[in-house]
This record gives structure tokens, sequence and C-alpha cells, in this order.
């Protein structure tokens, strides 16, 4: 499943991948309550979120970074780009349908990286 956003920010790229980083990741997203660890040089460490403990991996990309949390039963994974329109965040996950609970809690998920 895919779910998009896109806040009405405009950010360059490098803005992008200088500013949101693992360790301000609390900053940016309400639904990222702790950043429990990090580690600079592999770019990973663990939070606690709305789903609770998991294991982070950011990555430099295209137009933005990508997070993704490699533990998680549900491959959770989310790009912040910049695009003309604004600064897009996209998230997905490995299933085609799921819960309307989790779906919820995605969408939230993904509203308050629109907020921050």
């Amino acid at each position: 499943m895919e779910f998009f956003a896109t806040a009405q920010c405009r950010f360059t790229p490098d803005h992008i991948q200088d500013q949101v980083t693992g360790p301000r990741l609390t900053e940016f997203c309400a639904s990222i309550d702790r950043v429990l660890e990090w580690s600079d040089a592999q770019d990973a460490g663990e939070v606690y979120c709305l789903w609770g403990q998991f294991r982070v991996r950011r990555e430099r990309i295209r137009d933005g970074v990508r997070f993704t949390l490699p533990g998680c039963p549900n491959a959770l994974a989310w790009t912040i780009t910049a695009t003309p329109e604004g600064t897009l965040i996209h998230c997905t996950i490995n299933r085609c349908e799921h819960e309307p609970d989790f779906i919820e809690s995605i969408e939230e998920f993904i509203a308050d990286w629109v907020q921050g």
C-alpha cells in the first residue's frame, strides 16, 4: 500500500538531506516519540514511535531522504523529497490491504510529517 501527502513548504534536496536527520526525527514528526540511539557513521539507530520500538535506517536519495524500518513486519518505509509542488511525503508497506486501524495510524504518521 502507498500513502502520499504534500507539505506546502518548498525545500531544496540539499536542505532536506542536511536537516532531516535521525537525531532530529522527533522535531519533524510527532508520531516519533524518542530517538533512543543514533549512529551518524551508519546513519541508523533506534526510535520509539506510535507502533513501538524499531530500528531505523536513513539514506540519501535523489531529491531527499528515505527511512526504513528493517524489522517492521510490514516493511514500512517513507521518503521525504523536494518537488515543484512542495515537499512530498511518501510511505509504503508491503501489503495490499490491512486493518483499518493500522491504515489510520499510517495516515496519522503522514499527517504528522506534513505538520513537521
